[in-house]
């Protein structure tokens, strides 16, 4: 078994409770309420420049020339391509640059951004890829999930698109094919280290989707 397939398989039921949350599911069944997906947006456009910044140091740590393109290029895409689609989305719910400035991040978004930073910055080149991989894979397997069970006319149908699309299902299997590949010849206590960063970020991501679903504000 690779390491990727035995640490989706360890982690099976955290995703299982990803992919059934009301968030999800209301997603799936265009009925997620427009301020919880807007919420969401704002979030997420927030997440993605962390997202982008954590990418951008595991790209400047990569131990081979392929790699440090690979996690280059998914800055690059992280800040631009996938932004196009808030654009269109924070159109839409008339989110102005001004409310999106002025929103700040949420408890979750702030939790799993600075999980990120930390790890990028603080973590071997590995242990970073294995907290990146959550938001890849995870991404990838909901929109697929969703994608097949998705209502007609979904207001939510270019997010769903996006995610269940093959390019960024390529980009996902490339990831997975560079953590499997440092993971075979790291140690044990760095494979540790993995697994225990994979688990944590597979953890936030679920947090992140709750807090959009209750429209999490600081409580103080």
């Amino acid at each position: 078994m690779s390491f990727t397939a035995d640490i989706w398989k360890k982690n099976a039921a955290l995703f299982e409770a990803t992919r059934t949350m009301p968030f999800n599911t209301e997603l799936a069944a265009g009925t997620l309420s427009e301020e919880r997906f807007r919420h969401y947006m704002i979030q997420d456009a927030h997440y993605l420049i962390a997202f982008g910044r954590a990418l951008a140091v595991a790209s400047a740590k990569a131990d081979t020339p392929d790699e440090i393109v690979q996690f280059a290029i998914g800055a690059q895409t992280a800040i631009v391509v996938e932004r196009s689609l808030h654009k269109d989305f924070m159109e839409q719910f008339k989110v102005t640059p001004e409310v999106f400035a002025a929103t700040p991040l949420s408890p979750a978004t702030h939790h799993y951004t600075s999980f990120l930073m930390s790890t990028a910055w603080g973590a071997s080149y590995p242990v970073v890829l294995a907290g990146l991989l959550p938001c890849f894979w995870i991404y990838a397997e909901i929109g697929r999930d969703i994608i097949g069970r998705a209502a007609k006319n979904n207001p939510y149908q270019s997010w769903i698109d996006t995610y269940a699309g093959d390019e960024f299902h390529e980009a996902v299997r490339a990831v997975i094919a560079t953590v499997d590949r440092v993971a075979a010849v790291a140690s044990n206590e760095t494979r540790k280290a993995m697994h225990d960063a994979y688990t944590r970020a597979a953890q936030l991501e679920w947090m992140f989707w709750d807090s959009a679903y209750r429209l999490e504000q600081w409580p103080v």
